[in-house]
């Protein structure tokens, strides 16, 4: 997946520095750079972008406005944002609204890759989550990096906790999705009936289960242990399942 993007900074070498690092990327395909946001605004109401490199501190209209106005009109294939800025105060500001990441100036090119991936990755979740037709009350909001993801639970197969997080795994999706949330919270948040807990650090889709025994599910050939805490329960679903 190719995502468009544009730079928008004042400061010319900072904007030559981010097309280079773009150029850099394979995923990344540079639609336009821009020294102010108002340019920026019109070029966004034309065309579709998908990620933004976005300086804070610009005259006429700062980069925390220009996240404001996009993030207030709530469009569901609005462009992922990530903050480029000299200056660390802003940082709360970018996780109030959602943007990816938060790239420090001066900042080489491991530091932007590592945030073009996140983008790329969150991208591909929200696109793949659209693309599968649910119910909206088939589909879970969690909190993922700095953005807060639409994840349809048609497209879950397992989840596991780990302490005050759960990875989240998906299908036809290689790497998991990592949230803070605990497993007892994501566990009241996903539909009754179509997930079943089956172990402290474990919740598995029903409908993706392949394979069972009395004391263990398979998905696509892999394990997981049924412990003594929810076994009447599985007991239960032993019974009614075929």
């Amino acid at each position: 997946m190719i995502l468009n993007c544009i730079a928008i900074d004042d400061e010319p070498p900072a904007l030559d520095l981010v097309g280079r690092f773009i150029s850099r990327t394979p995923f990344l395909k540079l639609a336009g750079s821009f020294d102010n946001a108002i340019e920026a605004l019109r070029f966004l109401g034309e065309n579709q972008v998908d990620l933004i490199f976005l300086d804070i501190q610009m005259p006429d209209l700062s980069g925390i406005e220009l996240a404001r106005i996009l993030t207030g009109r709530n469009m569901p294939d609005a462009p992922a944002i990530i903050f480029t800025t000299a200056f660390d105060q802003f940082a709360l500001e970018g996780y109030k609204l959602d943007v990816v990441d938060y790239l420090l100036k001066p900042f080489g090119f491991e530091e932007f890759m590592r945030a073009a991936t996140k983008a790329h990755r969150l991208t591909e979740l929200r696109t793949k989550s659209a693309e599968v037709p649910a119910k909206e009350e088939d589909f879970i909001y969690l909190k993922v990096e700095f953005q807060t993801v639409k994840i349809a639970c048609s497209n879950i197969s397992h989840v596991e906790g780990l302490k005050d997080y759960a990875k989240i795994y998906l299908i036809n999706t290689e790497k998991p999705v990592l949230s803070l949330i605990t497993l007892k919270a994501l566990e009241e948040k996903l539909p009754a009936g179509k997930f079943m807990r089956i172990h402290k650090s474990a919740i598995i889709s029903l409908d993706k289960v392949t394979s069972i025994t009395k004391t263990a599910v398979f998905i696509d050939g892999k394990m997981f242990p049924v412990s003594d805490q929810y076994k009447d329960v599985f007991a239960q679903f032993l019974i009614n399942w075929q």
